[in-house]
């Protein structure tokens, strides 16, 4: 791999690693403790105590009528229940799992990712198809100070046989409609090397029309969504040592899935984190957002996946993918320097709103306040991985599930949970009669008020 030889050669030159971003903070942050009304505070710190031994059925009807908030959102441009769902990986790999988080009452889940395939059953990137062996949940401390947690592992994608993944898909399928929980496929498909020229269309064709015929079968019609997942650990591959080349995907694989099955499947790239600087980031951000409307652009966005250590060693391995709060004050950092950027950009000409992409965010959402701050950033879904296997005793919640566990922390806490931090935004901002998708439209479309408001406040605290 480039990066592992990058960093064995400064080793022998006697220099330390160093990674080839710089740190910049985000400006726009949640700070201090949600400015509630004292019947407000009392009344979610109650429920905090009281859900302790079972969440609140039905949830989101619960949060309506107690609270005023409507959890409903949207991802891929499909309705989701709540907003809170699960990301792509080793806990999103087997039916009881999934059966699991759709009783807990979570929004989505998106299925570990399969390596596509073409007719014949050859994979370009089988690589990435490694069974998972032994992971490591540990603390870590951000460039920063903030402490928070990580998890390392040596698997990659999915290894069983595509067969085996489209029976999976059928069966956590049938088990989410009943529990209004949208279940989403996650594929890393065919990219071309820096020295590649041509592109294996028949894995984006082959691998794209058999999940939606195992879609089809369970939702009819309705539009599918998929992820592309661009992995954390394609950071530290040779094929991610060319920005042009990386730009290449970003341009070229909407239009390779959505031409295999024209206007049934909703695209989502699942951006990375490149060791190039932040300006890198805007510049695949922009690509995405610039691209011809019709088939070749993406229809929604998934920021941003976890950044690469080539440094760390694991299992024997060196170069892992990492999470903890650098990821997640890199991703706020980079998400609000583009929509910076695209209000200027708005005002220059003369235009009033600018053609949003849906976002889902991931990265570090270890509480309902790092959710609101991307929220703030226009982002309708969260997903989440880590916070999923954390150890119980990081919960208050000690009975049920792991996934009930989560809900409970992410919605109800007092002054970290998703409830409290909506509901002392929608005072700051004036939201009426909005549900999470709308509130997260209006601040992509007023992000300067959003930057002013909240940087007043933050002076102010």
């Amino acid at each position: 791999m480039f990066f592992t030889e990058w960093l064995r050669s400064n080793r022998q030159k006697g220099i330390e690693s160093s990674f080839m971003w710089e740190s910049l903070p985000p400006r726009v942050r949640l700070v201090g403790t949600p400015c509630l009304s004292e019947p407000m505070a009392r009344q979610i710190a109650g429920d905090y105590k009281r859900f302790c031994h079972a969440l609140p059925r039905p949830l989101e009807a619960y949060v309506l009528a107690t609270y005023g908030i409507d959890l409903a959102s949207e991802y891929a441009g499909l309705r989701v229940k709540n907003p809170v769902g699960k990301a792509s990986g080793q806990l999103s790999l087997a039916a009881h799992q999934v059966e699991r988080d759709a009783e807990a009452g979570l929004g989505f889940v998106i299925l570990k990712t399969v390596i596509a395939q073409d007719s014949s059953g050859d994979q370009s990137m089988r690589e990435w198809a490694i069974p998972e062996t032994r992971m490591l949940v540990e603390p870590i401390r951000g460039r920063l100070g903030d402490e928070g947690w990580t998890v390392t592992w040596k698997g990659r994608g999915w290894f069983d046989t595509f067969a085996a993944y489209r029976h999976f898909f059928g069966q956590v399928l049938s088990v989410a409609q009943a529990t209004d929980m949208l279940v989403v496929p996650s594929v890393k498909y065919h990219l071309p090397g820096a020295q590649e020229t041509f592109w294996k269309q028949e894995e984006y064709s082959f691998t794209t029309l058999r999940l939606l015929e195992t879609w089809g079968e369970a939702c009819g019609n309705r539009p599918m969504p998929l992820e592309k997942d661009f992995s954390p650990t394609l950071a530290g591959s040779e094929r991610a040592t060319q920005q042009s080349k990386i730009g290449e995907w970003l341009k070229v694989v909407p239009g390779l899935i959505h031409r295999a099955a024209h206007g049934k499947v909703r695209v989502g790239l699942k951006i990375f984190n490149t060791l190039f600087e932040d300006d890198f980031q805007l510049q695949m951000l922009d690509t995405v957002y610039n691209a011809r409307p019709g088939e070749d652009r993406a229809d929604f966005l998934v920021y941003a996946n976890r950044m690469f250590d080539p440094a760390k060693e694991f299992e024997g391995k060196l170069g892992v993918a990492y999470g903890g709060p650098d990821l997640s004050d890199r991703n706020l950092a980079v998400l609000e320097k583009f929509l910076s950027v695209r209000s200027d950009a708005a005002r220059t000409r003369q235009a009033d709103v600018l053609d949003h992409l849906p976002i889902s965010a991931t990265g570090d959402i270890h509480s309902g306040r790092v959710a609101a701050e991307y929220l703030l950033r226009g982002a309708s879904s969260f997903q989440m991985h880590t916070i999923f296997q954390l150890p119980n005793g990081q919960f208050s919640m000690q009975t049920g599930s792991k996934t009930e566990k989560v809900l409970h922390r992410l919605l109800f806490h007092p002054q970290e949970g998703l409830i409290a931090w909506l509901l002392d935004l929608k005072e700051t901002f004036g939201w009426r009669e909005m549900n999470v998708h709308q509130m997260a439209q209006w601040c992509q479309s007023n992000w300067k008020s959003v930057v002013e408001e909240l940087s007043s406040a933050n002076q102010n605290a």
